[in-house]
């Protein structure tokens, strides 16, 4: 697709926050109206619950790999060049941050695309959590947490194995990466049958998978007809907020894509909550709300552990993930691992109890 006639009218910065903000959009109607969150799924399998959750957060997985891989087999996209494998990444930071990340999950009852979306929603919870993981992240990103994470950082990366590549490693060609992602997808089909969510929950997913193969594309067309050098990338929800909150420092490279993608996601999820009739401010005072207290301890493990991990459950999990990045794909096992032990740890019940308290009205997030 040719973006010079948009380039020669928006600028090339315009261009790439515009289309981060159409991608965006598209995500949060999608994430939105299918409920999509990495928490929920993870729950699924800890409480033996009916497994709806698991199933459209596998659909948009599957998707993710089986298009991104398909585009990189066809050679519509290179990722040689990304920071995924053009440079060593950390696996101790993967797998620590990771861990910390999903511990964070559980404690503020969502991961940071799910807030985002429900901050749009009118959850002023998931608001107040958003900003401070935007204020933590900025400190690990650029500021006074930075030599924290570079120390956790370096312990072991990927140099020492000899890259990055999963199909690498096992001495596989790239078309068994569409494999992977069909075998994937299958999968995906099956749970979604044996779940039996709704199926436009399931298109939803479908949907969110979609959204991060698109941001592949874009990025990786755009960077071909530009004059300033950028990375192909895709959607990633801790670096935005963390850069976003750097604006506002000396030497800032201005909005860009992060932005964009920022922006669209909360008018995407906005405009499907106030469509669909889901929009409900939502704070702190509801009945069955944890502390304020647990959610300002989640917000700051998911923006350091965020950081340090390279990428949330969509930025490490999915956009990495499709790539087949090896620190992405154990970045994503930790968060779920950490995820899973929290609520283990933290909000498992007994049985009876659980039972009893099903008839009172406690927030899902």
């Amino acid at each position: 697709m040719d973006f010079v006639p948009l380039i020669d009218q928006l600028g090339e910065r315009g261009t790439a926050i515009a289309g981060g903000a159409l991608i965006g959009a598209l995500f949060g109607v999608f994430a939105q109206r299918s409920a999509f969150c990495t928490r929920s799924a993870v729950l699924d399998l800890t409480r033996g619950r009916d497994l709806k959750a698991l199933a459209v957060w596998a659909a948009g997985f599957a998707t993710a790999i089986l298009g991104v891989q398909y585009l990189l087999a066809s050679g519509r996209l290179d990722v040689l060049e990304t920071r995924f494998f053009s440079t060593a990444q950390s696996l101790s930071g993967a797998l620590i941050g990771g861990g910390l990340f999903g511990v964070g999950m559980v404690l503020a009852r969502g991961c940071v695309s799910r807030l985002i979306v429900l901050s749009a929603s009118g959850n002023l919870r998931a608001l107040y959590t958003s900003v401070v993981i935007a204020v933590v992240g900025l400190a690990t990103y650029s500021g006074v947490l930075v030599p924290a994470r570079d120390a956790i950082g370096g312990l072991w990366s990927t140099a020492q194995l000899g890259g990055n590549d999963v199909l690498a490693h096992a001495g596989l060609g790239q078309q068994a990466g569409v494999v992977i992602g069909a075998a994937l997808a299958l999968a995906a089909l099956l749970l979604a049958v044996k779940a039996r969510p709704s199926p436009w929950r399931v298109v939803g997913g479908i949907g969110v998978g979609l959204s991060v193969v698109a941001g592949w594309w874009f990025t990786y067309t755009l960077s071909l007809q530009v004059f300033d050098p950028i990375q192909a990338e895709s959607l990633s929800y801790i670096r935005p907020l963390a850069t976003t909150g750097g604006l506002a420092q000396a030497g800032s490279d201005g909005p860009g894509l992060d932005q964009g993608v920022l922006i669209g996601t909360l008018a995407g999820a906005f405009a499907a909550a106030l469509l669909f009739r889901d929009f409900r401010i939502a704070g702190f005072s509801e009945p069955g709300t944890p502390s304020i207290l647990r959610y300002t301890l989640g917000a700051v493990l998911m923006g350091f552990g965020g950081i340090l991990a390279v990428g949330c459950t969509i930025g490490a999990g999915f956009t990495g993930g499709a790539v087949l990045a090896l620190s992405s794909l154990l970045g994503l096992a930790a968060m779920i691992g950490g995820a899973a032990v929290a609520d283990r740890l933290i909000d498992a019940r007994p049985a009876a109890t659980a039972v009893s308290t099903r008839s009172h009205a406690v927030p899902a997030e």
